[in-house]
Order: C-alpha cells, then sequence, then structure tokens
C-alpha cells in the first residue's frame, strides 16, 4: 500500500492559462496537505518543466490559446522517461473526453470543477502513479538481483571446473540418456571414443573396450541414481595397450528432483602394452 504522507508528498503541475483555475485548484490541494504543488500558465513550458521535475501528476487544461492541452499531450509522449504519462486534463467540452484519453490521459475533471470529485481523482490517481512507479524500482531490483546472482553462479561454476580441472585430467557431464553434454580435458582423444557413455557402448567397434565387468558395476551405479567415488576403468585400445583409469560421478537432478544425467571427474593412472 502507497503511505499517505507519499501522496501528499507528491510533485503536482497545474497548467491552465485561466488565473482563477490556477488560484482554485492550488488552494484547494494545499487545503487538502499537497506540499509538492506549483502552477504555469504557458502551455508551452510544460514538456521543459517535466524534464527537470518528473511531475507525478499534471492537471492540464485541454483548451489554452497558442498550444492547446493535446499538443501539450504530443510533447509529452516523448518526454516522459518512463513511458507513463500521468495527466488529468481539465475540459467544459464533454465531446473531448474521450478524444483525450486516446491521446495519453489518464483520467480527466469536469469543468466546472466539483470539489469533491476533484479531490477523488486526484488521489486516486497519484496512488495508482506511486504504485506504478514501486513496481518499477521492484523490477529493477529484481533485475539487479537475478543479474548479480547469474554472475556469482557463473564465476563459482568457473572455480569449480578450473579446480577439478587442477584436480583431475579431465571434467564430464552426461545427459539422462547417457550421452555426453560437456566434457573438459583430452578424454575423448584419451579413449580413442565416440561421444557416447561409459556404460554403455562407448567405444569404437574397432577397439576391445572395456573391461566388462567394470562396465557393469558403473551401469548398476547409474541405474541406481548412485555417485560413485574412485572407480576403476579399463580400456584397451587397438594397438593393444590397457589404459587405466579412476573415475568419480554424481547423479544431477532437477529442483524438482528430475533426474538429469551424472557429472564428475576421471584421472588416467597409467598405459601399459
Amino acid at each position: 500500500m502507497i503511505d499517505t504522507g507519499d501522496i501528499l508528498g507528491s510533485s503536482i503541475l497545474i497548467v491552465d492559462d485561466q488565473c482563477a483555475n490556477v488560484q482554485l485548484l492550488t488552494h484547494l490541494l494545499a487545503e487538502a496537505g499537497y506540499r509538492g504543488v506549483s502552477a504555469t500558465m504557458n502551455p508551452a513550458e510544460v514538456c521543459s518543466l517535466n524534464r527537470r521535475n518528473l511531475y507525478d501528476l499534471i492537471l492540464l487544461d485541454l483548451q489554452m490559446p497558442g498550444m492547446d492541452g493535446f499538443q501539450v499531450m504530443e510533447g509529452l509522449k516523448t518526454n516522459t522517461a518512463d513511458g507513463y504519462m500521468p495527466v488529468i486534463v481539465l475540459t467544459a467540452q464533454p465531446g473531448h473526453k474521450l478524444r483525450a484519453l486516446q491521446a495519453g490521459a489518464r483520467d480527466f475533471i469536469s469543468k466546472p470543477f466539483d470539489l469533491a470529485e476533484v479531490r477523488a481523482r486526484i488521489h486516486n490517481m497519484l496512488e495508482v502513479r506511486l504504485l506504478y512507479r514501486q513496481i518499477e524500482r521492484f523490477n529493477a531490483d529484481l533485475e539487479r538481483i537475478v543479474q548479480e546472482r547469474t554472475a556469482e553462479l557463473r564465476e563459482s561454476e568457473a572455480r569449480y571446473r578450473s579446480l577439478t580441472e587442477l584436480a583431475s585430467d579431465w571434467y564430464w557431464e552426461q545427459d539422462e540418456r547417457g550421452a555426453f553434454t560437456k566434457v573438459s580435458g583430452p578424454v575423448l582423444e584419451m579413449l580413442g571414443m565416440r561421444v557416447g557413455t561409459l556404460a554403455e557402448d562407448a567405444h569404437p567397434a574397432s577397439s576391445p573396450g572395456w573391461d566388462e565387468g567394470q562396465r557393469r558395476a558403473l551401469q548398476s551405479k547409474i541405474e541406481l541414481r548412485q555417485p560413485f567415488l574412485d572407480l576403476s576403468m579399463s580400456c584397451a585400445g587397438s594397438d593393444g595397450s590397457v589404459h587405466r583409469y579412476r573415475v568419480s560421478g554424481e547423479p544431477m537432478f532437477s529442483a524438482a528432483c528430475r533426474f538429469l544425467g551424472y557429472r564428475g571427474i576421471g584421472v588416467e593412472i597409467n598405459g601399459q602394452h
């Protein structure tokens, strides 16, 4: 909710070429407790005044010589910083009300003035205006927080990847089907394998491949969505060499507990013929 003190502290500009109307509205608003009321009888000044002061509300007469209220609103459309034109038009012409609303006015007050109506419409308009600004500030704060958290997550991920790369020969991630989605380090070249899975058909047909017992042990852990630490894996190359590795991994889950795949690290122990 908007505090009454904030509403009474709003900045208001009265624009009317009739001195009597300016005095009446100024007195009415002062009597109601509004503290930020100013006025001009020159419509050509409105845009420049609004640029400097960013009024919360402009009470704008439509029938003025030289530059009418419709022309003033056209200028305010390109003059308003946040795209919201806080204008209540003052008019004695019923036919002008719809046109004014279509031109961007938020409300209208009929002449001659009903003082109770004037007070109510101004109060309601300012409450909506301040709520609009409050939402804008909230959205800006939310966007800033999201950007900060995103930057923190990226930095944290970069540190994590850096540490895992220092502590291992490669870092890897697999999706829920077992396909590699991220690989850091020369694991694919080291193993002579296409992108696939460790637990299933991960080696080329020309390779003698992985130790079947070890592959079954790994597959069992994956099916149970279990983490594994320093699991021994052996892969025989097409040249008869045997490469031995220690592989560690953990399952990944979404916030809704949906299985997303695995991530982990691997270290080559040695190679022999």
